[in-house]
């Protein structure tokens, strides 16, 4: 008796088991191995599994350590610490403040692109928060900004690291449903760059209602100014219009160029085209500055100089990076390494590169690789014990019966994933959660929108659970990006070096409740992606659907045995007549053929027999 209920509760014990385990605050991945092994060795005394269940298990953790697309891992942390450490956030903080400083809310949208860029390129969510909460936050305070817009666009600029590629959570949950990453960050790139586009609507409203919450920055505050008192604006508009000319034409020739030349049979994607035009037109703006410094023409101004020559830099590197993985001449992985390498170019042009600096980055990276791989040992360990036991059926089951179909299970495991991000990291749930959910999105899912492939099911779910994945980091009582906020806010009043006032401390329920109003457009962004799923699918190729008689002609190869016979729909054997029923004469002039002997065609001619049965497959079929 106590045999069978515990053959017939077993998986709801191990979610029992798992759980009190992780609120004893005992590590995680030592955590989910030690439940995956002490269930299964419970389950084999209790004759629920075979003795030799285990011998299967070294075979998936080597599998793991073998596994290339998770070197992209390191690649692409390597390739932030080291931008990230060269001072680039500083750089690109400081100029871009400068262009949208004289508007009003102008330093909180600066604080959103550099975010985004900072995601794009650094990829880490606690080296954007403490960047831009130790430089920009003490630059809005001095001037008046409303404390809690300022922690909450710090905060949630940096977490758009996890929404927009090279993202790592993409990279994780890339691998865990078992899809390319190259797919899931061309899903991710378009609600990625919505997001921060919602973002700067919100600074912009905020702006026009509410002008004193976000006031603009003073003349004296402005740095790169010319000889004639001027900003310099004019002239870094008519660079940038040049830039968009160029990177425009080029969007309009890119199809009639590059599929030539990648001999393709499709067009472009969209993603594509985008981000080699942005590419071109990075490489132009910088192009041009590098000729007006070098001839001292004078045509640009400080302020277009400044920004070129911090700006340009990174974004052409993130923009060959993502630019060869979907064209397809690099993996993920190739494309990670070529990052790491542009960033220790850059690092090393600056003059910022030393020792120190890379013996920082390495050990980091070091330790997050390390990190993600014993996590995810330890996550296997427990699936694999939790799959013998017939969990994923169990998980099925609790789904299928859910009411509202496939849409209540995806809003219920939209809640079940926010919900537990506010106390769990969001590795914890890729690895634990999502491979107990994917089998079913991957079941469920593709008949919810007409059309949509499998593949593109599971992109869009990767980027629904990235998305969600996102406001973990913001929602108390454990979201990480407050707690980067706080490690380097004010706790003391303190007297500002420039205007000499004195600073209120930030208090911790300023940084929690600015961080209110972006959770909220995080889910907007989320319900949009939901509802629209061509946000995400609309930049995957559609693998090609062929017909029976499709691939009976391109399986068919031409013998260079025997000579090429060519039948007609006259013959007898193709209209299935007998030889009376054909044309006149053809019984005096055709002998009778013996009949085949069994399994001659297929012993002579597999080709033939693997045609003949797709043809026999393709008549079968309505």
């Amino acid at each position: 008796m106590q045999t069978t209920f515990l053959a017939q509760q077993f998986v709801p014990l191990m979610f029992i088991g798992l759980f009190t385990v992780l609120l004893t605050g005992f590590p995680v991945a030592f955590g989910l191995a030690a439940c995956g092994l002490g269930f299964g060795f419970i389950g084999i005394e209790a004759g629920i599994f075979p003795a030799a269940m285990f011998q299967a298990l070294p075979l998936r953790i080597f599998g793991i350590m073998q596994n290339d697309t998770l070197l992209a891992i390191p690649f692409f942390t390597f390739m932030g610490i080291i931008l990230e450490r060269s001072g680039m956030a500083e750089d690109l903080l400081e100029t871009v403040g400068q262009v949208f400083g004289p508007v009003r809310g102008g330093v909180a949208i600066a604080v959103i692109l550099v975010g985004a860029l900072l995601a794009a390129t650094t990829g880490v969510v606690a080296a954007a928060v403490i960047s831009m909460g130790l430089i920009s936050l003490p630059v809005m305070l001095r001037y008046g900004y409303s404390r809690t817009i300022a922690t909450g666009a710090i905060t949630a600029s940096g977490t758009l690291a996890q929404a927009i590629p090279p993202s790592l959570v993409l990279i994780v949950l890339a691998d865990q449903l078992g899809r390319s990453v190259g797919d899931m960050y061309s899903g991710a790139l378009i609600p990625g760059l919505l997001l921060v586009a919602l973002y700067i609507m919100f600074i912009v409203a905020t702006a026009i209602f509410k002008p004193a919450l976000v006031p603009a920055l003073p003349p004296e505050a402005l740095l790169f100014k010319e000889v004639n008192g001027k900003s310099g604006h004019h002239s870094l508009l008519a660079l940038f219009l040049i830039c968009v000319a160029v990177g425009y034409s080029w969007a309009q020739v890119h199809d009639s160029v590059m599929t030539p030349w990648l001999e393709r049979s499709t067009k472009s994607p969209g993603d594509e085209i985008v981000i080699l035009s942005m590419t071109l037109a990075s490489l132009t703006g910088l192009g041009l500055a590098i000729f007006n410094r070098i001839t001292k023409l004078g045509l640009l101004s400080r302020l277009a100089e400044q920004v070129t020559f911090v700006l340009m830099p990174p974004l052409i590197l993130i923009f060959l990076v993502l630019g060869t993985i979907f064209l397809g001449v690099a993996t993920p992985t190739e494309g990670g390494a070529m990052g790491a390498m542009g960033a220790l170019i850059l690092a090393k042009g600056k003059g910022r590169l030393s020792m120190r600096i890379l013996s920082q980055a390495l050990e980091n990276t070091a330790k997050l690789a390390s990190f993600v791989l014993f996590i995810l040992i330890g996550s296997t360990v427990f699936s694999f014990t939790f799959n013998a036991a017939d969990g994923h059926i169990w998980v099925e089951h609790l789904f299928l019966d859910m009411p509202g179909g496939a849409w209540g299970f995806l809003i219920v495991v939209n809640i079940l994933v926010f919900i537990l991000g506010c106390f769990i990291d969001f590795f914890e749930i890729a690895f634990i959660v999502i491979p107990l959910l994917a089998p079913v999105a991957e079941k469920i899912l593709p008949g919810l929108v007409p059309g949509m492939t499998p593949d593109q099911a599971m992109i869009w779910f990767g980027v629904i659970i990235a998305m969600n994945l996102q406001t973990s980091f913001l929602t108390p009582p454990f979201g990480f990006a407050l707690f980067y906020l706080r490690s380097v806010a004010a706790k003391f009043d303190y007297k500002d070096r420039v205007t000499g006032k004195t600073i209120a401390a930030v208090k911790t329920t300023e940084i929690y409740k600015g961080s209110i109003a972006f959770i909220c457009l995080q889910l907007v962004m989320l319900v949009a992606v939901m509802v629209f799923p061509n946000l995400v699918t609309g930049g995957i190729e559609k693998a090609e659907t062929l017909n029976a008689d499709q691939i009976m002609e391109q399986l068919q190869m031409p013998n260079s045995d025997e000579p090429a016979v060519e039948t007609t729909a006259d013959t007898p054997a193709d209209v299935g007549l007998e030889p009376s029923d054909a044309t006149p004469g053809a019984e005096a002039t055709a002998e009778p053929e013996p009949e085949p002997e069994p399994d001659t065609a297929s012993n002579t001619d597999p080709m033939k027999a693997m045609l003949d049965d797709v043809a026999k497959d393709a008549k079968k079929k309505p």
